[in-house]
């Protein structure tokens, strides 16, 4: 293996173990699992941060009582943190992928309807929402979304094994659990990434199956400008030509799951796994989570001697200093004198801490109430923050919130340069509208919220 490709590797794992580290954490997941196991799906996805777009009543009176049924069934089955777990990420920070939609599962019918997964766009992704809408080939009446149709290379329809709880012990057998050695052989694959090789033939059956087509070629996707051609009995080649019209082999049936390059590897143990997954992929593993308590008092170098600061009646504070020597100090500090290192150490907590980069982590993947156990356990329950980084990281989170709230109530859109802009009245009716999204020739049954007919 050359070095750029073991550095990649590397790279490749180590994005991996920290996206496993932060992106579900263990509290999401169970409390999800106890909702899922008590019958209360709905309960299930509140817990994963899984907003539903539809009223199943709703869905009965729209598209007949046999797809509400079909609907109500899979939502019952559905993990929605194992939906999270293995919905695509990008590239560094190992968020979800925006402005996405996945079919989940499809139901044939005069009128064909697709449980759809859908992230919002990249300006309004705050704490890693996502939702469950139905798709039946118009707008289904949510805020509005760039690519509201089920995309082609990323669907789970053909992968319930990553979101069905009563599937997912196949996900050893469909992970692809070929050595990295064996696809750079092939030419195969990136630095950062391995071909399931071993599974395009099943899986390529799988997909024209699905999709009622004939035996014949499909396309596999290796990157934005490299496609290969897979036909029954021969090996894959370049593809050339037109062949957008052909079948396209998911990325979920291309690439190896990561979750087998970090065991292999030993960068992470199964008990780090979601359950169904070390479930599947160790079996016979007995989890042994241990409850990793934070350290109650910390040590700074202060004047020749070794002080302890702790959080003491909610408070991050220095113990070794009587309450009149931190006044005096406190008001030299304020008249632009030099403190003492506990007040110095205690500052820095408050501004800018050690943890700020874990904090960080769990705000961008979501864990807001991790974030701030985080906090909680640093400075204190009572802390007021002070200005710096740490507080700048909360507040561009409050932000983030906000833009998210705004989304999904449709009250902003995003402008020709990427800023949302707010709603307007219609000229034609006394109601509200989204600007971007009105039809010029709406009539008096104009909907408001899509501005189609």
């Amino acid at each position: 293996m050359n070095t750029h490709t073991a550095n990649g590797y590397d790279s490749h794992l180590s994005f991996w173990r920290r996206v496993r580290e932060y992106a579900v954490p263990p509290s999401m997941i169970e409390t999800a699992t106890e909702r899922r196991r008590v019958g209360d799906w709905a309960g299930a996805c509140a817990a994963a941060n899984v907003e539903v777009e539809f009223r199943l009543r709703d869905v009965s009176r729209t598209h007949g009582q046999q797809i509400a049924d079909r609907v109500r069934s899979d939502l019952r089955r559905l993990a929605p943190d194992l939906l999270r777990w293995h919905l695509p990420r990008t590239a560094p920070d190992g968020l979800l992928r925006p402005g996405l939609t996945m079919a989940l599962a499809r139901y044939p019918g005069e009128r064909p309807v697709s449980l759809v997964v859908r992230t919002p766009p990249a300006w309004a992704a705050y704490g890693q929402h996502i939702s469950l809408a139905l798709w039946d080939g118009y707008d289904d009446g949510g805020p509005r979304h760039p690519h509201p149709h089920p995309s082609r290379r990323f669907r789970y329809d053909l992968h319930r094994h990553l979101w069905d709880a009563d599937r997912s012990g196949e996900l050893a057998l469909r992970a692809g659990a070929g050595p990295p050695s064996s696809q750079e052989a092939e030419g195969l694959g990136t630095p950062a990434l391995r071909c399931a090789v071993d599974r395009w033939a099943a899986e390529a059956e799988l997909l024209l199956r699905a999709d009622g087509r004939p035996a014949g070629p499909v396309v596999v996707r290796l990157g934005r400008r490299r496609h290969v051609l897979l036909r029954a009995g021969e090996p894959a080649a370049e593809a050339a030509g037109n062949f957008q019209a052909l079948p396209l082999l998911p990325d979920a049936a291309t690439w190896a799951l990561p979750d087998l390059d970090l065991l292999h590897s030993g960068a992470i143990e199964p008990d780090r796994l979601h359950p169904l997954v070390a479930a599947a992929l160790a079996p016979g593993h007995q989890p042994s989570r241990t409850l990793q308590l934070p350290p109650t008092q910390r040590l700074v170098d202060c004047r020749g001697a070794r002080h302890r600061i702790a959080v003491v009646d909610g408070v991050l504070t220095p113990l070794d200093h009587d309450p009149a020597q931190l006044r005096r100090e406190e008001l030299l500090a304020a008249l632009s004198g030099t403190p003492l290192p506990c007040l110095r150490a205690v500052d820095q907590a408050y501004r800018n801490p050690a943890e700020l980069a874990g904090v960080r982590e769990r705000l961008d993947h979501g864990d807001t109430a991790g974030a701030l156990a985080v906090v909680e356990d640093l400075l204190g329950p009572r802390a007021v923050l002070r200005p710096g980084p740490l507080r700048d990281e909360l507040t561009a989170a409050v932000k983030r919130r906000t833009a998210y709230g705004l989304y999904r109530a449709g009250l902003t859109d995003p402008g020709p340069n990427g800023f949302p802009f707010r709603r307007r009245p219609c000229r034609r009716r006394s109601r509200l509208y989204t600007a971007a999204r009105c039809n010029p020739q709406c009539g008096p049954h104009c909907n408001p919220r899509t501005g189609t007919r």
